[in-house]
């Protein structure tokens, strides 16, 4: 097995004249928390997409566990063992919690979509989207329509959703966007529960979250790698600082997270 992951080598991504990702080499280890943070416009989503394969790379590689899936699609990588949560919701509003991981789960079941009964009377989908839903702590939730949930219980769901498909490797789009303080604090500490086999790579706006959480950060900026590292030489690095808020401001910021 590689040594890695999750490997992009030379990765780059053009939309016409623009150069959305520049030659990117990236490798995350297995079981890491690996943040990819940057300012507005650094190409974090679009780097996210083309790992997920969402979205084709113009040239360069992208290897899962040393396996070259750069011409795969997102729905064998998600066969392989790759699972995405999203910024903006993907649930089912007008199905139950349950039924939304019930429907994730069996994929891993193989069960398939039973259109003539509940997807979740399957034995095995019954027990896979009991353990995810306590994982993600909405056990008591589970017969709750998805549109009574509070937004951060669905970004809680979501999470659910996700891991209800065994994945080996999480990426996570801005998990806590649009949360409240409280509310991201309570996210962090579930990701924080999940297993160490499990590698996460999450982009992340909320650099309390990213110190929390992560073992090593990489900084993107104009398309490119800028910085990586632990957070405490990430958080000090003056390059890092000033592609996000200018000198002074950003080194003001980073000084600010984790004190």
């Amino acid at each position: 097995m590689s040594e890695h992951a999750l490997t992009c080598r030379g990765v780059t991504k053009r939309f016409g004249s623009l150069v959305a990702v520049d030659g990117v080499d990236l490798a995350v280890s297995p079981g890491a928390r690996h943040a990819l943070i940057g300012p507005n416009g650094a190409g974090k989503s679009t780097l996210f997409n083309v790992v997920a394969g969402t979205v084709r790379a113009t040239s360069g590689r992208v290897l899962l566990e040393g396996r070259d899936v750069t011409a795969r699609g997102d729905a064998w990588r998600a066969r392989a063992g790759v699972a995405k949560t999203f910024q903006h919701s993907s649930l089912f509003g007008s199905l139950s919690v349950a039924d939304n991981v019930a429907i994730a789960a069996q994929r891993l079941t193989g069960d398939g979509m039973r259109l003539w009964r509940p997807a979740r009377r399957c034995r095995d989908v019954d027990r896979l989207v009991e353990e995810q839903l306590a994982l993600a702590g909405l056990g008591a939730r589970a017969r709750h329509p998805v549109r009574e949930l509070s937004h951060g219980e669905r970004r809680q769901l979501e999470l659910a959703v996700a891991l209800a498909t065994r994945p080996r490797l999480l990426l996570l789009d801005e998990p806590t966007a649009g949360m409240s303080p409280a509310e991201s604090a309570r996210f962090a500490e579930l990701v924080e529960t999940l297993p160490g086999e499990l590698t996460i790579l999450l982009i992340e706006h909320d650099l309390d979250v990213v110190f929390r959480l992560a073992d090593r950060v990489s900084v993107l900026h104009l398309g490119r790698i800028l910085a990586e590292g632990d957070p405490a030489a990430v958080r000090a690095d003056e390059r890092v600082q000033q592609a996000y808020l200018g000198a002074g401001a950003g080194e003001e910021l980073f000084r600010a997270v984790g004190s």
